[in-house]
């Protein structure tokens, strides 16, 4: 059977949790996910999953972020099952959730992440679009993609939504 993505249901939440739980060391990311989806970032379209046979294998998450004085959404966590890695299911599932991005009208997407990853997806340093983070982390780990809608704004400091505090 063929792997597709699709956006998560409410009813892939347990499934969603187990992936995150399998894909890192401890609970951070499933809990973040889960308080993500109590707060007002939460944007249901924007969380997508990869599935084989409805088994979800894959999730990759954005979530309303402020940026400046306007809005992006932040691509935080993406999880592949451990079974399912490297395979080009995590790609397939971010790239999924970038196009959901871009069809919903968002114009930025941030992310915090290995540079040589996220680049494949057009990813370039946040500060070439003076756009900051909250982190104390290398340039060129903290990371935005401009969709094509995106006009030169958002700018400035990026404020997580509270949640992230935890992680």
């Amino acid at each position: 059977m063929a792997v597709r993505t699709r956006v998560e249901l409410p009813s892939d939440a347990p499934a969603t949790r187990r992936v995150h739980m399998a894909a890192f060391p401890g609970p951070d990311e499933a809990d973040l996910v889960d308080a993500l989806r109590r707060d007002p970032a939460w944007l249901p379209d924007l969380s997508v999953v990869a599935v084989e046979d409805e088994l979800v294998l894959a999730h990759a998450l954005l979530t309303r972020l402020q940026v400046g004085d306007g809005w992006a959404v932040a691509l935080a966590p993406v999880a592949v099952a451990p079974e399912w890695q490297r395979k080009g299911i995590g790609a397939q599932v971010v790239r999924a959730a970038l196009t959901a991005a871009e069809d919903a009208g968002e114009r930025l997407v941030v992310v915090l992440g290995d540079p040589g990853y996220y680049s494949r997806f057009g990813f370039i340093p946040a500060s070439r679009h003076e756009v900051t983070g909250p982190y104390d982390v290398q340039d060129d780990c903290f990371l935005v993609l401009p969709l094509p809608g995106y006009d030169g704004s958002p700018r400035g400091l990026c404020r997580y939504p509270a949640p992230f505090d935890a992680v």
